[in-house]
């Protein structure tokens, strides 16, 4: 793989169902996602090993992390320590997160990969 690449190049996959849909690109021990999702979904209540943060960079969350809850736009923020549990739920016009996680997320390495879709972002100019 190489070192410099289009996050749009990154196979584009199904994380929860047809409303949660991602791009990753990884690292030895960092994966980057940008993570779309559609009107009102909802990625229920999980825990995972790895620690994530992640930022909106367009539309609306509502995000809850070990029970604090919070309305979240562009620039919003999100920290989940590694099993912590969290939840979200996009906004009525969706929404496009950036996440980080240590280690990898080499569990979604099994996600199907959703063709011939235009990504939300970035938009096509």
């Amino acid at each position: 793989m190489s070192n410099l690449v289009d996050i749009t190049d990154s196979p584009l996959l199904a994380l929860w169902g047809e409303t949660v849909r991602g791009r990753r690109i990884q690292g030895e021990r960092l994966t980057l996602a940008v993570v779309e999702l559609a009107p009102n979904a909802t990625v229920p209540e999980h825990r995972h090993e790895q620690e994530q943060l992640g930022m909106v960079i367009k539309g609306e969350v509502t995000f809850t992390v070990d029970g604090e809850t919070r309305h979240l736009g562009p620039g919003g923020t999100w920290r989940c320590l590694s099993f912590a549990p969290h939840e979200v739920t996009a906004g009525p016009d969706g929404a496009v997160v950036l996440d980080l996680f240590t280690p990898i997320r080499d569990d979604w390495d099994d996600r199907a990969i959703v063709e011939g879709s235009t990504p939300r972002w970035p938009e096509a100019g």
